[in-house]
């Protein structure tokens, strides 16, 4: 599954995992390019906000749908550096370390390698957003009532992705000149999830310097 990385041109890339597509002619479409639209001016601040008249649900999911991608992308690209020996716990710098529970197949939190953890993290969340119950793409198909605490979950947990990279791999992200296209990505995660105050703080914690200089130039 080769697709082509937006922000750097015609170079293609592997994806971590298969690319979760929103239907074309959809209402969600529409939303996506909308808010590809509006990235390209170059505002992220004004590219999260909820445009004028559009439900909060459907806007979430759309942008949900659209960071999975972006991380798939990012982290296929460093899939050689993120290895069983390399990183055998997942980690974002020695303060952090987070052990693997999704509350119905493996319910007690078990400690496992940084690649193992996030493909049980990307299968999981591949298998929320393939769920038409959680992410209707069907126009008039309601949103669940728990949709936002699930949102929240995913996005959290897509956090995890962008602070281990950052701590733990950041020099292949260098040399493979993905600097400017991580550090974009994960500027419009963090807006994003600051907008609609969609990641608890401390959750944030691993990242909280970069973040701080990240979002300080677009106050």
């Amino acid at each position: 599954n080769i697709s082509s990385l937006s922000c750097s041109g015609s170079r293609s890339s592997k994806t971590f995992k298969p690319k979760k597509n929103i239907p074309e002619g959809s209402h969600q479409y529409e939303l996506l390019k909308h808010a590809e639209a509006t990235l390209g001016s170059g505002n992220l601040r004004m590219a999260v906000m909820l445009p004028e008249g559009e439900d909060l649900n459907e806007w979430v999911a759309v942008n949900t749908v659209d960071f999975f991608n972006q991380i798939n992308m990012l982290y296929g690209t460093i899939t050689d550096f993120c290895t069983e020996e390399s990183c055998p716990v997942m980690s974002a710098g020695p303060k952090y370390e987070y052990h693997w529970a999704d509350g119905t197949n493996i319910k007690k939190p078990i400690k496992c390698s940084a690649p193992k953890y996030i493909d049980y993290l990307m299968t999981w969340v591949q298998d929320q957003l393939d769920d038409e119950t959680l992410f209707p793409s069907k126009i008039g198909v309601p949103f669940p009532k728990n949709f936002m605490s699930v949102a929240k979950t995913i996005l959290k947990r897509l956090f995890r992705v962008y602070a281990h990279i950052y701590h733990q791999h950041f020099d292949p992200v260098i040399q493979l000149q993905e600097e400017a296209h991580l550090n974009t990505s994960f500027k419009h995660f963090i807006f994003f999830v600051q907008e609609f105050n969609l990641i608890d703080r401390r959750e944030l914690a691993p990242l909280q310097e970069l973040i701080e200089k990240l979002t300080s130039k677009d106050r």
